[in-house]
């Protein structure tokens, strides 16, 4: 089975960290997010996927070298021009070769962290009969999503943008992981901008050819600096689908270091008596003697007596000996 898996985002909202690094590639508990996203496609039988971009895939290529991710090969899609969410998923199946087979294939946002059963979506898309199933999540305030409204069999009756209170009855919305048959590609040419949100969902819902699986299996979207940071702790806090290794091997932690509810991913260095608190240190990070670091995610250095809460440091990143730094992006991207 195939997948097509959206990448194309630039990670605006996680600069600097995205500036070295592709926000698929970050890690999510020390294994890079695009791995655990493709390890759960496998287990749902997904054996080939192509990543639908919107630059250049060397980054990718580097991480991937054998062109094989957590059992799934891989190829690329790169679009000339932004072509929206049905846009990239049109151009990226024709690109894989989905359109000229009569198959059942997956799309999959690049973004999610999520403990769903692919296979049992994959099963329950197949007992609907229908093009398309989208799976839903619920949340605890619908008022800031786009709500998703289904009948007692699955069958999406509509979707209400932001309700208001007495609107819809649903906490569900769309939590971006898809199941289609590749007749669904005609209402995807591919060759133009075209959202499948706003135009290709509501067109399906016309012709009762699209259905909601609902479960209430762990989600995040991991694009944005604050749930980049809480999937990352979280997952050391959970029972879940995706393992993970809190510090790696390769790291030089300090005895007298205090390590709280963080992961250390290799080639990082821990200095004497610094506190590390739901943190993320991503590859080659150095922190210095008694230096502080409290829910931030760090790639570069952080000096001796430094305190940083809240804050991005990305791989060029310098944060002096004995600043003090909060909701701080170094160096600042803008």
């Amino acid at each position: 089975m195939h997948a097509v898996v959206l990448v194309g985002g630039f990670g605006t909202r996680l600069r600097p960290l995205t500036l070295s690094t592709p926000k698929p590639l970050l890690p999510i508990g020390n294994l890079p997010l695009l791995e655990r996203l493709m390890a759960s496609l496998a287990r749902g039988g997904v054996t080939d996927a192509v990543l639908s971009l919107g630059f250049k895939p060397e980054p990718f290529l580097r991480a991937f070298p054998s062109n094989v991710c957590a059992g799934v090969k891989l190829t690329y899609a790169v679009e000339d021009r932004p072509l929206d969410t049905a846009g990239a998923i049109g151009f990226a199946a024709r690109h894989a070769g989905i359109n000229k087979n009569d198959e059942t294939f997956i799309v999959a946002n690049g973004d999610v962290l999520t403990d769903l059963d692919i296979a049992k979506l994959v099963s329950f898309h197949r007992s609907t009969g229908a093009q398309g199933t989208i799976h839903l999540t619920p949340v605890d305030d619908p008022s800031q999503f786009g709500v998703v409204e289904t009948n007692s069999q699955g069958q999406v009756l509509r979707f209400v943008e932001k309700p208001e209170p007495g609107q819809s009855t649903s906490r569900n919305v769309n939590a971006g992981t898809y199941v289609f048959e590749s007749s669904v590609l005609q209402r995807m040419p591919g060759v133009a901008p075209m959202s499948i949100e706003r135009e290709t969902f509501p067109e399906m819902v016309r012709d009762s050819q699209l259905f909601g699986f609902a479960t209430t299996d762990y989600w995040i979207d991991a694009g944005r600096p604050d749930t980049y940071m809480r999937a990352n702790v979280e997952l050391l806090q959970r029972k879940s689908i995706h393992a993970v290794t809190p510090v790696s091997a390769e790291s030089v932690v300090a005895s007298s270091a205090t390590v709280t509810l963080s992961t250390i991913d290799r080639g990082c260095t821990v200095g004497q008596n610094a506190r590390i608190i739901r943190s993320v240190l991503l590859t080659g990070a150095k922190i210095d003697d008694n230096a502080v670091v409290v829910d931030s995610a760090v790639m570069g250095h952080v000096g001796s007596f430094a305190e940083v809460t809240s804050c991005l440091v990305g791989a060029d990143g310098e944060v002096r000996s004995g600043a003090v730094l909060r909701d701080a992006k170094v160096p600042d991207p803008s």
